[in-house]
């Protein structure tokens, strides 16, 4: 009986946390003060990483120091999958309990979780030239990356063809939905077909060396403050948008202008 009470106390008491959270007015403020501890840890990651990835790293014994791209290639592929899937997420929460800050969230995360797309895509390019002596082959990990970023791309293009915020995230919420398809695909392509692109970075089969992972993980943490980082800022600037009628909003711009 008691932990069946804990149980359903902890799960009001979250419940009450988000629909405190759901009020533009409290979640631009949350914003605004979880920007610092967003910032100064990716800064500070960002320059350890850095500095273990291409000083205390050891060469590649087949790639020699061309594989160190893979300390930014590596983690920008994973936020893409990673920021899809909290936009999908954030996105079928606005479809089904209607909290628009929710709905904020995915259409924030949309251009930074295509940013990483990008880089994911192009860093890849740069490293798969010397090793395979193409830009760019049409193996099955790199064109289901290509397929994630059309996904946002498209996201994107549909949350932009509404007038109304709330058609436009439902619209774009389903499609987001419906690609979540795509990232197993992603993850399990140097599995399920036979792929130029080489197997996991991490764990089995990964990198051996104690300070190339090291240096993989500082780097992958640092990139997950950034998208925290960016998400807290944007949403701040979407939320000001929104609710630029609101009384809230007149005030807090009157504010900072005084």
């Amino acid at each position: 009986i008691i932990k069946i009470i804990s149980f359903l106390s902890l799960h009001l008491f979250m419940w009450k946390w988000i629909q405190r959270q759901a009020s533009p007015k409290v979640f631009y403020g949350t914003c605004s003060r979880l920007i610092p501890w967003f910032f100064w840890p990716f800064v500070s990651l960002l320059v350890i990483g850095l500095f273990w990835s291409l000083v205390l790293s050891p060469p590649d014994y087949q790639q020699g120091d061309g594989y160190r791209i893979i300390f930014i290639h590596v983690p920008s592929a994973i936020l893409s999958m990673m920021v899809y899937a909290v936009m999908a997420i954030a996105g079928g929460i606005g479809l089904i309990w209607q909290i628009k800050m929710a709905e904020v969230v995915a259409k924030v995360s949309a251009p930074i979780g295509a940013a990483f797309t990008i880089i994911a895509l192009a860093s890849g390019a740069i490293w798969g030239k010397p090793m395979w002596g193409a830009w760019w082959v049409w193996d099955a990990r790199l064109t289901s990356e290509l397929i994630l970023l059309f996904l946002y791309l498209a996201y994107m293009s549909l949350n932009s063809a509404f007038d109304n915020p709330r058609t436009a995230a439902k619209a774009s919420s389903i499609l987001a939905i419906v690609g979540l398809i795509n990232l197993p695909i992603i993850h399990y392509s140097v599995k399920w077909w036979n792929t130029l692109h080489q197997g996991y970075s991490v764990g089995t089969g990964g990198l051996k060396d104690p300070d190339m992972q090291i240096a993989l993980a500082i780097m992958f943490v640092a990139s997950i403050f950034l998208y925290a980082l960016l998400v807290a800022i944007k949403a701040r600037t979407e939320v000001l948008v929104r609710e630029q009628n609101s009384r809230w909003v007149k005030d807090e711009v009157e504010g900072l202008v005084l």
